[in-house]
């Protein structure tokens, strides 16, 4: 039993220590009793020159392999010990070097995303990095401890649960906030538009608008009807006759049910002339 455990224990340490080149392995645990450690690779997050980025180079830390019950608190507590961290922004993939806008609604383009991500961890000094990589010397961190507990299991769906119910005051009081800011925004267009009206640009071309008409007056229920009837026949003109076989055979049928009709006719009304005669030289 001590050999095997002692073979584990290697084993666990090669994994561990193993990573890619340019990152550093940090061993973490989720709880005291899990036995089998976690690894966080990390690296200096690094931009080409000039290219714009929320995350500044010398001072971000950047975080694979990430694990789902791993939020943006337990990440800023886990490396608090480095220093004081500005921010941790997970996401679910690494992000281009451009600044992407952030997402301030509270309610709408909210993404749950599952399974392993990544995560930038913004020190406030560049030290902090250093000392983030300096964390694979020490043993396993514990990303959930007994002063701040990681919600799992039934707990962590009660709480997903009570952050999805709504508050409706809140929802309305975003809702017209968010429709003031795009009636100014048409308004400030419409303005720009009618004062370029009729400017020429510096080439001398002058820009021509094309308005709508005015909107007419809402239809009644008969002249609904009406073009709905205009429409049917419209569509009785257009519609092709004798096209399909099925056609062909029921317009016989109904020929010959016609022919048949007419010499029943004609025989009760030659019978009825015949025995209407007055004259009988036989």
């Amino acid at each position: 039993a001590a050999s095997r455990r002692a073979k584990m224990a290697a084993a666990e340490e090669r994994v561990v220590g193993t990573a890619p080149a340019g990152y550093t392995a940090l061993a973490v645990k989720f709880g005291e009793r899990q036995r089998s450690p976690h690894c966080l690779l990390v690296k200096e997050h690094q931009v080409r020159e000039g290219a714009a980025t929320t995350h500044p180079p010398r001072r971000t830390l950047f975080v694979l392999n990430v694990p789902p019950y791993c939020s943006p608190d337990s990440l800023s507590r886990l490396f608090a010990r480095c220093g004081h961290v500005q921010s941790v922004d997970i996401c679910e993939k690494p992000e281009p070097g451009e600044k992407k806008e952030k997402l301030t609604s509270k309610f709408f383009n909210r993404k749950t995303v599952t399974g392993f991500q990544v995560a930038y961890v913004v020190f406030r000094k560049p030290a902090g990095v250093q000392a983030a990589k300096a964390l694979s010397r020490e043993g396993p961190l514990l990303i959930s401890t007994e002063s701040y507990p990681v919600k799992t299991g039934i707990s962590k769906w009660i709480a997903s649960y009570a952050a999805s119910v709504v508050d409706q005051e809140e929802l309305k009081a975003e809702v017209d906030a968010y429709m003031q800011d795009y009636d100014k925004k048409i308004a400030e267009e419409e303005a720009k538009a009618a004062k370029e009206e009729g400017v020429p640009d510096e080439e001398g071309w002058v820009k021509v608008t094309r308005k709508g008409r005015k909107p007419g007056l809402p239809r009644t229920e008969a002249a609904n009807l009406r073009v709905l009837e205009r429409e049917k026949q419209k569509r009785a003109r257009k519609e092709l006759l004798n096209f399909y076989a099925w056609q062909h055979r029921e317009t016989k049928r109904e020929h010959i049910a016609q022919l048949r009709k007419k010499f029943e006719e004609d025989k009760q009304r030659i019978a009825l002339m015949r025995a209407q005669r007055k004259f009988r030289p036989y």
